[in-house]
């Protein structure tokens, strides 16, 4: 695996990041991926998990979602737009197994008594957990089915705090971005006493449209483009924002429209056939509690702006982190996706 980030190839990123550069800079934030990559063979694929609050937490979080294009799917978003609040995991696999991420976890949440807290009838409880997908059909098999229930377990139960891996692990495992190989990329900023912070499954774009820091670099790098489609740009992306600033459901909806500017800024124009769709929630209290009336802070809107910017420019540096992240991957029928190669990067930000 590789371990170098796009800051460190001397790529000029604006903002301040956290800690760890990364969405667990936000208190609370937990990653877990289980990969899915033999050596040999036609399986290239994966799932990563997001506990909002960590494993030790089943209290909700407000939440808001938006769909720049959506041709995809992303399960749990309706209740989450009517009610506001996010009240599971949220997890991410390919695109032809949502069905049995959704089913197992919430069979992880009967095994390990993590139902939500808001959801509860008794002895028993309902969900609608969030799972959202990306297509990996290139390198991995995705009509064999590989994911099974226990891969989402390990996924849900490896969930950490600290530095997260990127690029070919989890849900990112066989994804394809501006046709280099691409998948998991995160990324933070800290906004004054708050912290922003973005994961992403990265898997879209055509190689002529890659701009990174501003910088037009597809155009220069025009070798070992994958057949993906007949644009070339064939493939979605998932974004996932957190922050522990005090926001409504209708704030965050208004963070989770911002990351698409992050995401125009790589050069990707949101395809016909691409699924590019944005979930954001806060940490910060929910007022979920039995009262009848609830006590809750909020941000106030003129002070959103900084939370705004935070978002784009972490939105964008998690994208590159997944390129630089991920290695060349070989899956199936023998197909190739070549990784972005860091010296060309380097050499190409030294000549401009």
């Amino acid at each position: 695996m590789d371990l170098t980030r796009a800051r460190e190839l001397g790529i000029p990123f604006a903002g301040t990041p956290g800690t760890w550069n990364s969405i667990t800079d936000v208190a609370g934030v937990e990653v877990g991926h289980c990969t899915l990559d033999p050596l040999d063979g036609s399986v290239r694929t994966g799932v990563t998990a997001i506990l909002p609050r960590g494993l030790g937490s089943t209290a909700p979080t407000f939440a808001g979602s938006y769909a720049l294009n959506g041709n995809g799917e992303m399960t749990g978003t309706a209740w989450i737009e009517e009610a506001g609040f996010l009240d599971s995991p949220i997890l991410l696999t390919n695109t032809h197994s949502v069905g049995v991420v959704r089913d197992a976890v919430i069979a992880w949440q009967v095994k390990r008594d993590k139902g939500p807290s808001l959801n509860r009838q008794g002895d028993s409880f309902w969900s609608l957990p969030v799972v959202a997908e990306t297509y990996d059909g290139f390198l991995n098999d995705i009509n064999g089915f590989h994911v099974r229930p226990e891969n989402v377990f390990a996924a849900l139960d490896g969930a950490c705090s600290g530095p997260v891996p990127e690029g070919n692990v989890g849900g990112g495992t066989g994804m394809v971005c501006f046709q280099f190989k691409g998948g998991i990329g995160t990324s933070s900023r800290r906004v004054g006493d708050y912290t922003v912070g973005v994961l992403v499954q990265a898997n879209m774009g055509a190689r002529r449209q890659m701009t990174i820091a501003g910088v037009p670099l597809g155009l220069a790098l025009t070798e070992d483009m994958p057949a993906l489609g007949p644009h070339g740009d064939v493939g979605s992306i998932i974004v996932v924002i957190a922050t522990d600033a005090p926001l409504l459901p209708h704030q965050l909806k208004r963070i989770a429209r911002r990351g698409p500017m992050g995401l125009a800024r790589t050069g990707s124009t949101a395809n016909n056939s691409s699924g590019d769709l944005f979930i954001a929630f806060s940490v910060a209290p929910a007022g979920s509690g039995c009262e009848e009336v609830l006590d809750v802070q909020m941000l106030a809107n003129d002070a959103m702006s900084p939370l705004f910017e935070a978002t784009v420019q972490a939105v964008e540096e998690a994208i590159v982190n997944a390129l630089v992240a991920a290695e060349t991957m070989t899956g199936l029928r023998g197909n190739t996706v070549s990784a972005l190669a860091h010296g060309s990067l380097q050499a190409l930000f030294a000549r401009d």
